[in-house]
């Protein structure tokens, strides 16, 4: 299983590069990762799991995190208490988005920063995106608010970008009024 000590931080310079491309078919390796993603991320959403293991809860993982250069991420959604759907993206893309900007309340977090961020980090409300499957197929998904939201953020660090890079320095909550909170 992935722990805290095996994603490497916004320090490490890893963290900043582009992911290359999956090629298929998908290596034991990455196979092993987005196992070991969903194991991870799961737990971590289970408070009594989360404290055995000394897991910080997240809801997403790329590969990149842990120091695999591939455009591979893991989302697990905790939809209803103690139930999840799991999400595997591989070549993600945004093929279109909504006007309507949104944000986390209470600020977004990162299983790679390990430090508290203030500021709102604007983000579309529902995105349409293709990807490939784990066997290679290619797919179409339409995800909306606290999902899209995620999809952002793990796409984010597959083209080397952490989420206070949204955020304005010199006003960290600038157009707030513009944007819905979630």
């Amino acid at each position: 299983m992935i722990r805290n000590k095996d994603i490497i931080d916004e320090y490490d310079k890893r963290i900043r590069k582009v992911s290359t491309e999956v090629t298929f078919p998908l290596d034991d390796k990455y196979k092993k990762f987005i196992e070991d993603a969903i194991e991870m991320l799961t737990l971590s959403q289970i408070e009594e799991e989360a404290e055995k293991y000394d897991l910080r809860p997240g809801m997403g993982l790329s590969a990149i995190q842990v120091g695999i250069d591939k455009r591979i991420f893991v989302i697990v959604y905790e939809y209803e208490e103690g139930k999840f759907e799991n999400y595997i993206f591989i070549n993600p893309k945004i093929i279109s988005q909504s006007e309507e900007l949104v944000y986390v309340d209470g600020g977004e977090g990162c299983l790679s920063i390990n430090r508290e961020i203030e500021g709102i980090v604007p983000r579309c409300a529902r995105v349409k995106a293709e990807y490939y499957d784990i066997n290679g197929n290619k797919q179409t998904i339409r995800l909306r608010e606290e999902l899209s939201i995620a999809f952002q953020h793990e796409l984010d660090h597959l083209n080397g970008i952490l989420f206070y890079d949204h955020i304005d320095k010199n006003n960290p909550f600038k157009n707030q009024v513009n944007m819905r909170a979630i």
